[in-house]
């Protein structure tokens, strides 16, 4: 999806022929993942953070292309909405310690965003959805006038009915009808990428299924959407019925392009790859002219293009460059670089332990189960109810995600250590989680409990800008959110 795209319009003939490169591209993955040395390097990590541009009086900034031009970064790029921008940063190894580095670039790319917005009278936020959006801010007119997104929009657009309805449950359930995948720029996370080798791709992903569920309960930002109280993580429902494709939880549609998946994993990263072009029609057939150079990987430009318009939480990604890798798409963003390279450690942690197991994850318990828990953290975040594998297999064990997460954080600790992260940047951010889940404070549950209070005293469209107003000021302290205070009329604003 970071393609621009100049190209306007497309004949059938460039769909045909789109096609016929997607099958050939899918033999050449098959034949390059054996060129011997491909896939050998150090395993790295990287991340995206998406984030609002927002006024100070809350109404989102539809400012992105001003701010990305002033900060003159190419790290910088325009998202979905005219107040969404993308930060893309420099991946790192994993040994020793990339969450601090991670970290320390994330701090430095807010503050150059920050202060090219603040010309423009506006301010970044790192949050999972923007609590004061209004469903005037979602129409198609606030999409970013950026290639791939108008040409994923016209595609889409060919294929379902205007408007099309969202139906998002919680507490205040609400349907909402969109007439664009303008709607998609309400959400805002913080995607992880994982270098793989190619011979561990299977376990790994799987891996990676079994345990973004439980991580996810824990990672809790985007309670809010439209002045309802939802899901702790509301973006999932709202990303994946908001390409209007029929995708969502119920599992009712055949094959939405967004979605947790249908089962295990169990024919390498080909499969996936292969899956994407068989069940998927395309959108963008923007066919490549380019030619790799003489002994180098293949480009494999429209087999990327193509993977890159099928949303799944955990996306795999074959780079050019010598190597494949996951792309961990389920947490949010925010609420502080801190909480999200402690989110980042617990997920990538668990899932290296998972994956170094004995008995493949694929053993550990039905698929079913694991995509149950994913929703389930979703929707209840530490109050979840999740399964996990016991002692006695196949066996599994019911309990609260704040009884279970617990548990899980040793896993996590072994498996970041024994891939050579410092054992001290391990345990230190593992410690956040820890007081995050003893506290019982997400950011989700932080919003939640501020809008509480707020409303004691006010009225909801009032206090839901003073919660936005001071989720900001407590963000840019850069206190963990556990150790956030619930605001009062005054504090907020």
């Amino acid at each position: 999806m970071g393609l621009d795209i100049d190209q306007e319009t497309f004949t059938e003939a460039d769909f045909l022929l789109f096609r016929r490169r997607l099958g050939i591209s899918v033999g050449e993955l098959k034949e390059t993942l054996t060129i011997p040395g491909f896939g050998d390097t150090e395993t790295s990590v990287g991340a995206e953070l998406e984030m609002f541009l927002m006024h100070a009086d809350g109404r989102p900034a539809p400012l992105n292309g001003r701010v990305r031009d002033d900060v003159r970064d190419p790290r910088v790029v325009l998202e979905v909405d005219r107040f969404d921008l993308e930060a893309n940063l420099t991946p790192v190894e994993l040994r020793g310690r990339p969450f601090t580095a991670l970290r320390t670039e994330t701090d430095a790319l807010l503050a150059a965003i920050s202060t090219a917005a603040h010309a423009h009278g506006a301010h970044p936020v790192t949050i999972g959805t923007l609590p004061t959006l209004t469903a005037a801010d979602l129409h198609r007119a606030a999409l970013t006038p950026c290639g791939r997104f108008q040409h994923i929009e016209r595609a889409l657009s060919r294929c379902r009915s205007s408007p099309y309805l969202l139906g998002l449950g919680g507490e205040e359930p609400m349907t909402l009808p969109a007439d664009s995948i303008a709607v998609q720029g309400a959400n805002c996370s913080w995607q992880v990428h994982l270098v793989v080798a190619p011979a561990e791709f299977t376990r790994t992903y799987n891996a990676a299924q079994l345990a973004t569920g439980p991580v996810l309960a824990a990672a809790g930002n985007s309670p809010l959407f439209l002045g309802r109280r939802l899901w702790q993580e509301t973006r999932i429902p709202l990303y994946e019925q908001g390409f209007g494709d029929g995708g969502g939880p119920s599992g009712l549609a055949p094959r939405p392009r967004a979605s947790f998946g249908r089962r295990w994993l169990d024919g390498g990263v080909v499969r996936l790859f292969a899956d994407a072009v068989r069940d998927h029609d395309v959108l963008i057939p923007v066919l490549s002219t380019r030619e790799p150079a003489v002994g180098a990987t293949p480009w494999l430009d429209e087999l990327r293009l193509h993977q890159g318009t099928v949303w799944t939480w955990n996306r795999p990604v074959y780079d050019p460059g010598g190597h494949v890798r996951i792309e961990f798409r389920a947490l949010p963003s925010g609420p502080t670089s801190l909480d999200m390279a402690a989110n980042a450690a617990f997920l990538l942690g668990l899932t290296l332990h998972l994956a170094r197991q004995p008995d493949d994850p694929r053993t550990a318990m039905p698929f079913e189960s694991a995509r149950g828990n994913f929703y389930r953290a979703a929707r209840s975040g530490l109050r979840a109810k999740l399964c996990w594998p016991s002692a006695h297999y196949p066996t599994l064990t019911w309990s609260d995600a704040g009884q279970l997460l617990p548990q899980l954080l040793p896993l996590a600790a072994e498996g970041l250590v024994g891939a050579g992260v410092d054992a001290e940047e391990a345990g230190q951010l593992l410690a956040v989680i820890a007081a995050r889940v003893a506290g019982g404070q997400t950011g989700a549950v932080w919003q939640q409990r501020a809008l509480s209070a707020l409303e004691e005293r006010t009225d909801r469209r009032t206090a839901l800008r003073l919660l936005t107003s001071a989720y900001t000021r407590l963000a840019a302290s850069g206190a963990p959110v556990h150790t956030w205070p619930t605001p009062t009329r005054s504090a907020g604003g």
